[in-house]
């Protein structure tokens, strides 16, 4: 019985670690070149596991295959989304995007079979359009495979806080 009292904080230590990490948040590393400028390889963020809330520019993790993925939103339930010109259309309007994201392509949803998002998916991008796999080549991203939002920068250190 003396035994267990003294391990008893440190069993309780490990166990709301466990479950902050499995619920709350966990560190991401960001893998490759496709968020450049916005986010460097190697950077680790901070992934909010509880916000499944998912808004138009959100840098969101996927979870693709047997790797994580990250991307920002672009298309959401039931937008219809084009580039033409390197300017982003959604519904037929142009939606001003205020982070660099070099040149895009044009692109049609049409492209990946569909005329408008369908409830429960989301379209993705990297901000390195020329450098990214995302939903033109993956398709459409269930919201099943979103792991929760990111933004903040952890490490390195010099960068510590809300990604830019």
């Amino acid at each position: 019985m003396k035994g267990l009292k003294e391990w008893l904080p440190y069993l309780v230590i490990i166990i709301v670690v466990v479950l902050i990490r499995t619920f709350i948040v966990t560190p991401v590393r960001v893998k490759g070149d496709s968020m450049v400028p916005t986010l460097e390889n190697k950077e680790i963020l901070l992934l909010q596991k509880w916000d499944q809330s998912y808004q138009r520019f959100d840098i969101v993790v996927v979870k693709y295959q047997n790797t994580k993925l990250v991307k920002r939103v672009v298309g959401l339930p039931s937008d219809h989304v084009a580039y033409q010109k390197g300017k982003l259309y959604i519904n037929d309007h142009e939606v001003k995007e205020d982070f660099d994201h070099g040149k895009t392509d044009d692109f049609k949803l049409e492209e990946l079979g569909y005329d408008t998002i369908p409830e429960g998916y989301y379209f993705v991008m990297g901000d390195n359009r020329t450098n990214s796999t995302d939903s033109r080549m993956i398709g459409l991203v269930s919201e099943k495979e979103m792991l929760g939002t990111t933004g903040f920068v952890l490490f390195p250190f010099q960068k510590f806080g809300k990604a830019k």
